[in-house]
């Protein structure tokens, strides 16, 4: 999809390699790509195809060897560490395939990590958000007594108790069977829906990956394909 002036996300001629031993493998070759405000897109390709890695370098998380990503209208690359690890504390929301909540503490509590990170006064929006994904009766347990599926409406949650303009999810539902799986997907895909919230996702089952706007091909480090 060609930049316009709605796009939130712009990447331009992405470039990233890694060094094995004495290889270098090209992971993304130059990958050019906007993202409009309020839309679904989902990252779908073989495993090491590259799309982890270019949804990390879209939000923040790994720097490009060549090329640029603008978000909402600012350089990511250009802001320096501290400003852009502000920048995704307050505008962008992950959720991650392992939950990664801290396991002494809540599903409150873990929702909470985010805005006290930021120094923003969650007040009730961490138990509005858990009562949201289905999770009023639970938000007392810990990780340990919830389900692999509601241990990701956690992480979800967590993801948007700051209320990001966006959400990155790599491969949410991949340690979920497929019923649970499903439920979740559409847990993210309400919110972006209902929030008008941009969604990037990256996912292996393409049956899911239908569900969204738009669904980008990854082929050898390049988008071969959009539906």
């Amino acid at each position: 999809m060609p930049e316009s002036n709605s796009s939130q996300l712009v990447a331009t001629a992405l470039g990233r390699s890694f060094q094995i031993g004495r290889e270098k493998i090209a992971v993304l070759r130059g990958v050019d790509l906007a993202v409009e405000t309020g839309e679904s897109v989902f990252l779908c390709g073989a495993s090491g195809a590259g799309k982890t890695t270019l949804l990390y370098t879209l939000a923040g998380l790994e720097t490009p060897e060549s090329g640029t990503v603008s978000f909402e209208g600012q350089s990511l690359y250009a802001l320096g560490t501290d400003r852009l690890a502000r920048l995704r504390n307050r505008r962008m929301g992950f959720v991650f395939q392992s939950y990664f909540l801290l396991p002494e503490l809540t599903a409150l509590e873990n929702v909470r990590i985010p805005a006290m990170i930021g120094g923003q006064v969650t007040g009730t929006r961490a138990e509005e958000l858990l009562a949201r994904v289905g999770l009023a009766e639970r938000m007392h347990h810990l990780p340990s007594e919830l389900s692999g599926g509601e241990q990701q409406r956690v992480a979800i949650a967590r993801a948007l108790v700051n209320d990001p303009s966006i959400l990155f999810a790599d491969e949410p539902t991949g340690n979920l069977d497929s019923r649970t799986g499903e439920a979740i997907m559409e847990v993210l895909l309400g919110v972006s829906r209902t929030d008008r919230r941009t969604l990037v996702v990256v996912t292996h089952d393409e049956r899911l990956a239908q569900r969204g706007d738009r669904r980008l091909r990854i082929v050898d480090g390049r988008i071969a394909g959009a539906a």
